[in-house]
């Protein structure tokens, strides 16, 4: 069995997916398994990735399934996956050159450490340029919410996580009607119980593109209000510092007017903070509106 499963949640991506397999057959280690989650696509894409499975010249597993978003890609890859490691290389990025080998090196060092949940490494723009800011020298093990609140450090990050270790969690949850839930729920869940192993390494080429979530964040915070609110509450509940949980809860409070929930006071796992909140949370939601008007 080959170590590591990269996986791709995909939704009408056959436009650009050629890149990230490109990326992944020009890697020298081929000691891993690209499973596509296709999430309900209706362009060509099965037919593409039918014709790259004949070419055989790596691994691939296709999983199809009814659109649910990219959390539901992750669900699915997370029940499909058998392998020691996974890691998410989305449909518009690409694997960085040799980042197959360079996170087998770093495996090595943590793979008898259970305390450590997986690696943490860096993303490129492709251009090359490192996206946000390095990871200090002088940290050996971090999680990731320290890596933001404590380090300081700046820019998407790429996670390469132990399987064993995402199996315990609850899936993301599938809320009707709606398609997003951030994924950082998940990662905040395995903060409390394991630590990463920081690799300044890159190991994805990342290009934000026009369709994709990243550029279009106000457009998901108001058409996902229910998953938004989801995450805002386990963050609240989580958070470590009063800071922190005063602005998610603010976010809580915007995202429950979406959802006209008269009950989100009670629901929330801290009422004060949350009641505290809820004029701020009142002029973000109006922000929102007034940013995304004309779109809804």
């Amino acid at each position: 069995m080959k170590t590591i499963t990269v996986f791709t949640p995909t939704y009408n991506r056959a436009y650009c997916l050629h890149k990230c397999y490109e990326s992944l057959v020009k890697q020298p280690n081929q000691d891993f398994v690209w499973l596509i989650i296709d999430d309900g696509s209706t362009d060509n894409t099965e037919e593409l990735v039918a014709s790259w499975i004949k070419d055989g010249k790596i691994d691939i597993v296709y999983h199809y399934q009814e659109n649910q978003g990219m959390h539901g890609g992750h669900n699915a890859a997370y029940r499909l996956t058998e392998t020691t490691l996974n890691v998410c290389i989305d449909s518009d990025d690409n694997m960085g050159e040799n980042a197959i080998q360079k996170i087998l090196d770093a495996w090595e060092h943590i793979k008898d450490k259970p305390e450590f949940a997986g690696i943490v490494g860096l993303d490129a723009d492709p251009d090359g340029k490192i996206i946000g800011t390095t990871i200090p020298e002088s940290i050996k093990e971090t999680t990731l919410y320290d890596l933001y609140n404590v380090h300081k450090v700046l820019g998407d990050k790429k996670l390469v996580y132990r399987t064993e270790v995402v199996k315990k969690y609850p899936a993301y949850p599938i809320f009707e009607g709606e398609r997003f839930v951030p994924l950082g729920y998940l990662y905040q869940l395995i903060d409390q119980d394991y630590k990463l192993l920081p690799l300044n390494e890159v190991l994805c080429d990342v290009e934000y593109m026009p369709d994709g979530s990243s550029l279009n964040i106000l457009k998901q915070y108001r058409r996902h209000p229910k998953g938004f609110a989801f995450s805002r509450k386990s963050r609240m509940k989580l958070a470590k510092n009063f800071k922190d949980r005063f602005k998610n809860a603010i976010h809580y409070v915007s995202s429950a007017m979406f959802t006209k929930n008269g009950s989100f006071l009670k629901e929330s796992p801290r009422k004060f903070i949350t009641f505290l909140a809820i004029p701020f949370g009142i002029l973000l939601n109006l922000y929102i509106r007034f940013k995304t008007k004309g779109e809804f």
